[in-house]
């Protein structure tokens, strides 16, 4: 029996159960894709699929909306892949394991994809009603989204006619997005060399951390587990003679790592200073992010003994610098419109190999040359140490359009439907919309979408009743639109 069957509207839950069976982590989208070829093939729907997996599907104008804008509806499909660590659920061949918990749907032990396969569902429901009146539709599903907005850089665009834009990737009911971050990832290897060591070997873990998306909740004082790892490793040596084997935090440079581990050599008698050193670096941290990020906790375990290969003192020293001095976190508050951060960092994923030490930020800023700015630091800090550094997957910004009509039409609509006004807002997470924009700059661009909580994370959360009024506004807006 289907987790979700009864819930209504019947077609967006069914849709989004069916997308939830179907592993479409990034880079693993051909299944999602082909699956979304499919149905529209079965509902004779046009439909286009390209060599990145995007998929666009058409349908005809609904009697009487013959001579109304063509409008674009777009999400993409593919997901955060991040499974808690105790979970063998393989990401490339599991579907996820639904649960309803209250008004939220959630996912066993991984991410739910809500981010963004309520949109792909929003779509296929959609297209698969012929009694909504709407215009024409050009349903436009894109790829690897979260590495980088791959799929949309990739879009040919030429055959789309859509003047009206609606992009369904935001995650707070009651907010309008006019505007967002462009961004990149930055890419660091660092060379590093080791010897062998023979001594007692201790799992060091810095966890329990709260994490999250990168651009949404930067600015809720969640810490970054790399970062914590290397002030722990600077302190650790002011009272401690011991070597790195192993180190590694984080798996999507898009999200705040919950979670580090680092495993170093020591003699015999270290145990006791560890567990004392652990703990007292647990009550510190959790005063320090007391309110916004409390369950943090350091602990340490004897796990081996023996030789075994770790880092000269050299290549050690680096990684404690690179973690120390590489930026991370909000760099500039917005001048122009309160509360949005407008430049930051995150390191979300540091991993230490035979011959590097590799690290992955996800840099994001409403202005260009601040972005490019704080690229250069990074890029500064990592050939100082000798390192490669590579900027991948660069997007733009999506700036504010003063006069919008799309705008305006959905505020109207939202105060009739609701009886109050939405926000209309700017956002610090990369959007597609500004890809979009720049490759057909007269469209008309406005985001919105239901709630979700903990996006990129396992306590991934959406909201059953903020689908059904948000999925409720988009028929309304569709059937607003004449002209």
């Amino acid at each position: 029996m289907a987790v979700l069957q009864g819930l209504q509207p019947e077609r967006v839950f069914h849709f989004f159960e069916e997308i939830t069976k179907i592993p479409h982590g990034s880079t693993n989208t051909k299944g999602i894709s082909d699956f979304l070829v499919n149905f529209a093939k079965e509902r004779n729907l046009e439909c286009r699929q390209d060599e990145s997996n995007n998929v666009v599907i058409k349908k005809p104008a609904t009697p009487g909306y013959e001579n109304a804008p063509t409008v674009i509806l777009q999400g993409h499909c593919d997901m955060v892949a991040e499974k808690t660590p105790e979970s063998n659920h393989d990401f490339t061949k599991d579907p996820l394991k639904l649960k309803v918990e209250g008004d939220y749907i959630t996912a066993e032990d991984t991410t739910l994809g809500g981010d963004d396969g309520i949109a792909v569902a929003f779509m296929m429901a959609v297209l698969d009603d012929d009694s909504l009146k709407h215009p024409a539709i050009e349903a436009l599903i894109t790829t690897d989204e979260e590495i980088g907005l791959l799929g949309a850089a990739a879009l040919d665009c030429s055959d789309l006619k859509g003047k009206y834009f609606i992009n369904m990737d935001s995650e707070e009911e009651g907010y309008l997005w006019i505007s967002c971050a462009g961004g990149l990832t930055a890419v660091n290897e660092i060379p590093m060399r080791y010897e062998q060591k023979d001594g007692v070997q201790y799992e060091i873990t810095i966890g329990g951390l709260q994490g999250g998306h990168s651009g949404v909740e930067i600015d809720k004082n969640r810490a970054n587990s790399n970062i914590l790892m290397g002030r722990l490793i600077y302190s650790l040596n002011q009272q401690l003679d011991y070597a790195v084997a192993e180190l590694e935090g984080g798996m999507k440079d898009n999200a705040i790592p919950r979670s580090t581990r680092m495993v170093i050599v020591a003699d015999d008698s270290a145990g006791e200073t560890l567990q004392a050193f652990a703990g007292k670096l647990t009550a510190d941290l959790r005063k320090e992010y007391s309110g916004t990020d409390e369950g943090i906790t350091v602990s340490c375990r004897k796990c081996g003994e023996g030789e075994i290969a770790v880092l000269d003192q050299v290549s050690k020293e680096k990684v404690c610098f690179f973690l120390m001095n590489v930026p991370n976190g909000i760099q500039k508050m917005s001048g122009e419109i309160e509360g949005l951060v407008e430049t930051s960092t995150n390191l979300g994923v540091v991993k230490l190999g035979p011959d590097v030490l590799y690290g992955s930020s996800s840099v994001r800023s409403s202005v260009g040359s601040a972005k490019d700015a704080l690229t250069d630091r990074i890029r500064y800090v990592t050939e100082f140490l000798g390192g490669e550094f590579t900027p991948e997957g660069a997007y733009p910004a999506w700036e504010y359009k003063k006069d919008s009509k799309l705008r305006d039409l959905m505020v109207e609509v939202y105060e009739k439907q609701f009886g109050e006004k939405p926000e209309v807002k700017a956002i610090h997470a990369g959007l597609e919309c500004g890809l979009f924009y720049g490759k057909m700059p007269e469209l008309d661009c406005v985001s919105f979408g239901p709630t979700m909580h903990n996006v990129h994370t396992t306590e991934e959360e959406l909201s059953i009743s903020s689908v059904q009024r948000m999925y409720a506004y988009l028929l309304n807006v569709l059937e607003n639109i004449h002209e």
